[in-house]
């Protein structure tokens, strides 16, 4: 069971029924479907270094612009290593630590990260009430769904479709990639599933889910 850091869990799921025909229109698919491959996580610690410096050695990353990586899905990681390194996901500091990995090297790195025990972080007791309504329970006005019908009731994602885990994450990165998503400036998210639900949140609610994700453990 999963241990919340400041602040309390509620809210109801109103959004099942669209939910489900979300989860009809996305194609969620197997590993190998993925084209995930099979990662050595001996190898992914001694190829890591070159990943220190901003994520910590163990993928806590101590920036909280930068994300931490511990714990993360595999699949996932593999996902959005390989969009950075093709240029489908743009960052100036990514892209050139990441140009010359084969997949191989993703697949290690992405083992070995998510092998990692994600760092613990209070959240803002002012913002987690909004939070975990918007987490747990969505917001009907708007047509938001509730976060845990992807990323799960504890943020732990699902490795399978590729959802990534939110547990632990850093508020601020989390913030920030949920205006990406809304202002469409990413757009590594298949079928637009977040880009359509980050731009019907409130600049409020992006701030209050981040912060509840993060005291999530």
């Amino acid at each position: 069971m999963a241990i919340f850091r400041a602040g309390g869990r509620n809210g109801v799921i109103w959004a099942a029924g669209l939910l489900a025909a979300m989860l009809m229109n996305v194609s969620v698919a197997s590993e190998d479907q993925h084209g995930a491959m099979a990662g050595d996580v001996a190898a992914g610690k001694s190829k890591s270094t070159i990943c220190a410096a901003c994520h910590s050695a163990d993928g806590n990353s101590v920036v909280s612009i930068w994300p931490k990586l511990a714990g993360q899905k595999v699949n996932y990681l593999q996902t959005q290593i390989k969009a950075f390194r093709d240029g489908d996901r743009k960052d100036p500091s990514m892209q050139p630590m990441v140009a010359n990995l084969s997949d191989q090297d993703i697949a290690d790195l992405a083992a070995y990260f998510a092998s990692q025990q994600v760092s613990s972080v209070d959240a803002d007791p002012a913002q987690v009430q909004l939070g975990a309504l918007i987490y747990r329970g969505g917001n009907s006005e708007t047509k938001v769904p509730a976060c845990m019908s992807c990323h799960g009731p504890e943020g732990l994602g699902n490795n399978q479709a590729g959802w990534p885990s939110l547990n632990g994450q850093h508020a601020d990165y989390v913030e920030k990639q949920l205006k990406a998503y809304a202002s469409g400036s990413r757009s590594s998210d298949p079928k637009s599933m977040m880009r359509d639900v980050s731009s019907r949140l409130s600049e409020q609610e992006i701030k209050a889910v981040a912060q509840f994700v993060t005291g999530l453990q």
